[in-house]
């Protein structure tokens, strides 16, 4: 990746939003300088491969604007999959972006601590707290964009279901650093989880569990980040695809976290295939499941989140 070079944001903080020359989105870092938490003060290498990142230097998010004219109001910041120990970020980041584009929707793609970075101190926080200052900058920003700060939510598929499902279950803020941006709520509005790892239990992916947690986590703290156990009138409406010959992560996930969601009456729609195994993407081999997306498209506006063509 090239060396980004810096540029000056009125509406953020000077100096602290990048711009990549490839891929040529603009981006957005995190945290000031000496203000990242739960880091032991490193200074790492960007570490890739395939466009799959395998060590974060500088967490923070790829801006994907729409234009004024398509700009329905609202936001998704959508968290990269690769169990934990790596961001496939162009394939199941970038490509979704500029579909949520598509729809008038602004899109940030998040590039978030992986567990296993020799630089956390706590590993299962570091994900977590990236997601909710990105969540936060995303609303600081919203006036200016012409964003609803009411209706940004957040998108993941397979591990980065499981960060995103976090966000929607947990709300102890984490990402408390002293400055403007801590007065936003961590709480995503609204949530698109795809194949999703939601439970860390019987229905475990199991290196997701293991690379979050570590390989001696105990059941008190599967349970508390089994997802589904964590639902409350609180989290949000919550749009759910999966495949039911997923052999990756049980179809199981998704079916109790709706099962949850019912019992608490929180607003849902669960979409289970009978094709796609682990790979449910834009265009898929499976016809039926290539609906998908515009079943997605209809929830949004049917839920208020979308303004009215």
């Amino acid at each position: 990746m090239n060396r980004p070079r810096t540029k000056f944001l009125l509406f953020f903080l000077p100096g602290l939003c990048l711009f990549f020359n490839a891929p040529a989105q603009e981006f957005i870092p995190l945290w000031p300088e000496g203000k990242m938490p739960n880091s032991k003060g490193l200074t790492l290498e960007h570490k890739e491969e395939r466009q799959r990142i395998t060590q974060v230097k500088t967490p923070g998010m790829y801006a994907f604007w729409t234009s004024n004219e398509d700009n329905k109001g609202s936001a998704v910041l959508i968290c990269p999959p690769g169990g934990y120990q790596k961001l496939t970020y162009h394939l199941a980041g970038f490509q979704w972006a500029k579909w949520f584009n598509t729809m008038g929707v602004n899109a940030f793609v998040l590039i978030y601590r992986l567990p296993n970075s020799p630089d956390l101190i706590e590993r299962e926080k570091g994900p977590i707290q990236d997601a909710q200052r990105a969540l936060k900058i995303i609303r600081n920003m919203a006036s200016v964009r012409n964003i609803d700060p009411g209706k940004v939510g957040i998108v993941g598929a397979s591990a980065g279901g499981h960060l995103a499902s976090t966000l929607g279950t947990h709300f102890e803020d984490f990402s408390l650093i002293g400055d403007s941006i801590d007065r936003y709520s961590v709480r995503p509005d609204f949530m698109v989880l795809i194949s999703a790892v939601i439970n860390m239990g019987d229905f475990a992916h199991e290196g997701s569990v293991q690379a979050f947690l570590g390989a001696d986590a105990g059941k008190e703290k599967r349970d508390y980040y089994s997802n589904e156990k964590q639902v409350t009138e609180q989290t949000p409406p919550t749009f759910l695809v999966h495949a039911r010959n997923d052999n990756t992560v049980p179809v199981q996930n998704s079916i109790q976290f709706y099962n949850a969601m019912l019992e608490k009456g929180v607003d849902g729609s669960l979409h289970i295939f009978p094709y796609g195994r682990h790979s449910i993407s834009l265009k898929n081999e499976s016809v039926m499941l290539n609906y998908w997306t515009s079943l997605c498209e209809n929830w949004l506006y049917e839920m208020g989140l979308l303004k009215q063509k």
